[in-house]
């Protein structure tokens, strides 16, 4: 079959409602008579709608508090720290410290730190930031390592 012998069906006419009396579908155009869905707008109705009746999600009571959709930072303790030269995502993670290298990571200043330590993580307090220069090391604020992609067999 070639493109040129190709046949559409065909569609019958699009009826025009609301055109007089005469004209078939005129006066009411098939809404019937009164009423919310003989009105304009009535298809904008929300999901939850319940024809004027106060709706479920509204006489349902709410929860208090609120929980945000972002994940917290993991918490590493700067005594945890004693005996590392360099602090980064893949060397807590190494150290099992950190669930995993991909996450964000808070210092936190609890302890002392007895060696100097060079720091690469996405936080850490005021106080233990300063502990680390004080130590000798060094605070970077760095971002979250992304994963490598994984390859398409191409």
């Amino acid at each position: 079959m070639k493109f040129h012998e190709l046949e559409a069906a065909a569609r019958p006419a699009r009826k025009r409602v609301g055109r007089g009396i005469s004209a078939g579908q005129g006066k009411t155009a098939g809404r019937g008579t009164k009423g919310q869905k003989s009105r304009t707008g009535h298809k904008k109705m929300p999901a939850t709608f319940m024809g004027g009746q106060r709706p479920l999600m509204q006489a349902v009571p709410k929860l208090k508090g609120f929980k945000s959709l972002h994940k917290k930072a993991e918490v590493v303790y700067l005594d945890q720290l004693n005996g590392m030269a360099k602090a980064d995502n893949f060397t807590l993670a190494e150290a099992g410290l950190i669930s995993n290298p991909f996450v964000r990571v808070k210092i936190v200043f609890r302890g002392e730190l007895k060696g100097k330590v060079e720091v690469a993580t996405q936080f850490a307090t005021k106080t233990a930031a300063a502990a680390i220069e004080k130590a000798g090391g060094k605070f970077v604020k760095t971002g979250v390592p992304m994963r490598e992609a994984k390859q398409t067999g191409s």
